[in-house]
């Protein structure tokens, strides 16, 4: 068990960065940043990046110097690195691909929605979960693949996100309206994604709703993942909050998590359930524990 820190090479905001990194756990690396009084918002996923002036100090405070390539072995060995194709920035390719399956022809709305899911404010409700839900509705939906209405809903169900619930879905909805209304498609189909859209503000679809509840299912496909996963969720959650205070996100977040375990269904289709339900609702009470 051990923590390591790269020289700072990597230059931003006017200064050069080091990575810090655990060999063994996200817990080990979050509670040594916590005791180094590093900010959560320099964590990315799994590392943090901290600048040059930390450098001597997290040395003196226990982290081991290495070099660059070094740390990313370490990385790479301990399980915990995010693969490239994680990472927000490097999915351009994967998402525009998936685009023309549904939209062939509409690069210019591709390229508004793709600018909106790369905003730099975004850490968890970024081009990551866009690509997670786009593949969860192919895994609900398999062999046949998800109808288009749901595919498009789910590439502009956080269109708009500025942290605000349910004005976030409701801005969203009509800004699908206005963009596929200008693109061609029929009223009632934009209708029906915006229906869609607005949705996720609370993923509790009517019974019947086979559409709504893939949506719901594959926006909320993030709680079942592993122990490692959901960690790096919850992270990147708060550092899209990162403008609120540790208490009331506190609060908030425990309000949130309350609220999906008291969701019933918390997953609507049963392959969802199959998939994702038993860990979902141990990851929710870990973290409210």
């Amino acid at each position: 068990m051990a923590i390591y820190l790269d020289p700072p090479l990597w230059p931003a905001h006017a200064t050069h960065f080091s990575h810090l990194i655990s060999d063994t756990s996200l817990e080990e690396l979050h509670a040594f940043a916590a005791s180094a009084k590093i900010q959560e918002r320099g964590f990315d996923g799994d590392h943090y990046d901290v600048p040059e002036r930390r450098y001597d100090s997290l040395v003196a405070a226990g982290a081991i110097p290495v070099e660059a390539r070094i740390l990313v072995r370490k990385l790479i060995a301990s399980g915990l690195r995010i693969p490239a194709r994680a990472r927000n920035k490097s999915l351009k390719v994967p998402l525009l691909n998936r685009w023309e399956r549904v939209m062939p022809g509409h690069d210019a709305l591709f390229l508004d929605l793709l600018d909106r899911w790369g905003e730099e404010h975004r850490k968890y409700h970024g081009r990551t979960h866009l690509l997670a839900v786009l593949e969860a509705l192919d895994l609900l939906t398999e062999p046949a693949g998800p109808p288009r209405t749901v595919v498009l809903a789910a590439w502009f169900h956080d269109a708009v996100y500025r942290g605000i619930a349910g004005q976030d879905e409701e801005e969203s909805a009509r800004l699908a309206e206005d963009r596929l209304t200008e693109a061609g498609l029929p009223a009632a189909e934009v209708e029906e994604i915006a229906r869609l859209v607005e949705l996720t503000s609370d993923h509790r679809p009517e019974r019947g709703d086979d559409d709504g509840a893939l949506l719901c299912d594959a926006d909320l496909s993030v709680l079942g993942g592993g122990p490692e996963p959901y960690a790096r969720y919850v992270a990147a959650v708060r550092e899209d909050y990162a403008h609120i205070g540790d208490a009331d996100f506190a609060a908030g977040r425990a309000a949130v998590v309350h609220q999906l375990l008291e969701l019933e269904p918390l997953f609507h289709t049963p392959r969802a359930r199959e998939l994702w339900l038993d860990a979902a609702r141990r990851n929710l009470q870990a973290e409210l524990a």
